[in-house]
């Protein structure tokens, strides 16, 4: 991360997140897992994470994380990231890439997919 203090200040909340699990919703359960780790090409903002929706005992509905590399879309000459920043839209999406730019807008970004997932189901949210 730059070391930007609003930055310093969003990754705090999130790693404040870590080991966290909410019932969100009538059945459904946020959990959080948000580690620092090395610098990496895979990792690049320093932090290992999974931000996870799910119906209690079951599949994810939705998953945000940096656990593995993602086919990221495009030829042969279009330039890809390394980074293993992805989610997935349920628990049988293979991931799609996600741009990972501030822990804030992941957290934005997350709560977004939760709030569609749970209004698609006719799952009452505050949202």
């Amino acid at each position: 991360m730059s070391g930007d203090k609003n930055e310093v200040k969003e990754l705090r909340t999130l790693l404040a997140l870590h080991g966290a699990s909410y019932e969100f919703a009538a059945g459904y359960v946020v959990e959080f897992k948000v580690e620092v780790t090395d610098e990496t090409p895979e990792r690049p903002h320093g932090i290992s994470y999974a931000l996870v929706l799910r119906q209690k005992g079951g599949d994810p509905c939705v998953r945000f994380d940096n656990a593995h590399a993602v086919k990221r879309p495009g030829g042969p000459y279009v330039k890809r990231s390394k980074a293993y920043d992805h989610w997935h839209r349920s628990g049988r999406d293979r991931g799609r890439p996600y741009e990972f730019t501030t822990p804030l807008k992941l957290l934005k970004d997350f709560f977004r997919e939760v709030k569609r997932v749970l209004d698609e189901r006719g799952i009452p949210n505050d949202l």
